[in-house]
């Protein structure tokens, strides 16, 4: 592991996991290979930006003040897009 660099995402904790999909611009993506090369320099772990993500999400959300005011039950109540609309319910 290099002391010389901290990154902001320390070493990867081992969790259990989800699938999940999702579309990012290309410029986003080169950008999250080139942090996961850093990473595992750092580190001296190899990773890739597909392992990366949930991480960052992870430490983003933690750190999202106006996120954090709102009480965990508020979080997964069902909203409408309006009166006579669809529902959407977060899980």
């Amino acid at each position: 592991m290099s002391t010389s660099t901290r990154l902001r995402l320390g070493p990867l904790p081992k969790t259990e996991s989800v699938k999940l999909t999702f579309t990012c611009p290309s410029d986003l993506k080169a950008e999250l290979d080139r942090y996961a090369a850093l990473h595992a320099q750092t580190y001296g772990e190899a990773t890739d930006a597909l392992t990366l993500i949930p991480h960052m999400l992870a430490a983003f959300m933690a750190r999202d003040r106006g996120f954090r005011k709102h009480p965990v039950g508020d979080r997964r109540k069902t909203t409408r897009s309006s009166p006579s609309g669809p529902t959407q319910t977060a899980t």
